[in-house]
């Protein structure tokens, strides 16, 4: 039986009081891509460097194909790692960084590498100290998507980078995916994670909240409607069957959990003008999570058959 690519049972972090990574445990299959969704400080970038033993957990416990985490040594050598902001030898062209990673790592196709160079339009002849972010970027996953590793920690991979290699990189995760290889995508970028991800995990404050595909989030009982008004916006924060509600120019836009019928009527009420009403996209399935009362979040994981019930206590504000 195939081990998971990614496990982690009860992992945790303390930087002092902080909390930056709480009660972890999540399992990632090989050959998936498996998004990591969280904003700045949601602990998305200490989960990674748990995984990668850059610093050691307070509790629990982390394997990669198997291997424990702390185990360096052999835990490495299954994995490449492209961190949101790369820094590079300046004095060293692109092509003598790829070499020299490339003996690091001791198995290099090199005519993989010549095509990822070209589909990344790198020039790589020139010094890396003239290189704009976006090249440092192009450098950094060139170099993890050269040796075809099992797993590819990527955090923030796309930072940098111009829609036409976002299109190009999307198109390397996807292959590398077909080829059996495991992709953990960190990202803050949802049209990027829905683009491209098997499944998605959320983190809210260090905590795992949920873990799902894009198809069972969205197959949920769950409307979004945009309603536009000619009256005052009515208050509907705690209405029934109401997850989230935002105001738009106009109007406002609500999440509603099952019948919408007492909503429908209030928004009638307020002078309704106008109403769309559609599936949930993943953004705004991101911000029920992180716009709802904690008792809306509940609700929604109950509805969604979270295995992370355990943990939501630790989202009260």
């Amino acid at each position: 039986m195939d081990v998971d690519a990614i496990r982690t049972v009860g992992l945790t972090k303390h930087f002092g009081r902080v909390v930056a990574v709480d009660d972890l445990t999540l399992s990632v299959r090989q050959g998936e891509i498996f998004g990591f969704l969280g904003p700045n400080g949601a602990g998305k970038s200490t989960t990674l460097r748990l995984l990668l033993n850059l610093i050691r957990p307070t509790s629990g416990q982390a394997w990669i194909m198997g291997v424990p985490a702390r185990d360096v040594y052999r835990a490495h050598r299954h994995l490449s790692y492209v961190p949101g902001d790369v820094a590079v030898w300046p004095q060293m062209t692109g092509t003598e960084i790829l070499t020299y990673l490339g003996n690091l790592a001791g198995h290099v196709d090199l005519a993989f590498r010549n095509e990822l160079i070209e589909r990344l339009r790198l020039d790589p002849s020139l010094r890396a100290r003239s290189y704009s972010k976006g090249n440092r970027q192009k450098i950094a996953l060139i170099a993890a998507f050269m040796i075809r590793p099992d797993v590819l920690l990527l955090d923030e991979p796309t930072a940098g980078l111009d829609p036409l290699m976002e299109a190009e990189f999307q198109a390397l995760v996807r292959e590398a995916a077909d080829r059996g290889q495991t992709v953990f995508l960190s990202s803050h970028l949802l049209d990027e994670v829905e683009d491209v991800c098997h499944r998605v995990a959320i983190l809210r404050a260090g905590t795992l909240i949920e873990v799902s595909t894009l198809e069972d989030l969205r197959r949920l009982n769950t409307t979004v409607f945009e309603a536009e008004l000619t009256g005052i916006v009515p208050e509907l924060d705690g209405f029934p069957n109401v997850v989230a509600a935002e105001p738009i120019p106009g109007g406002v836009r609500v999440s509603v959990r099952g019948n919408p019928s007492a909503v429908l009527e209030r928004l009638t009420a307020a002078g309704l003008r106008r109403l769309r009403g559609h599936e949930p996209t993943l953004e705004e399935i991101f911000l029920t999570y992180y716009e709802a009362t904690p008792a809306q979040q509940r609700a929604v994981a109950a509805a969604h058959g979270s295995s992370a019930d355990a943990h939501l206590e630790a989202t009260r504000d």
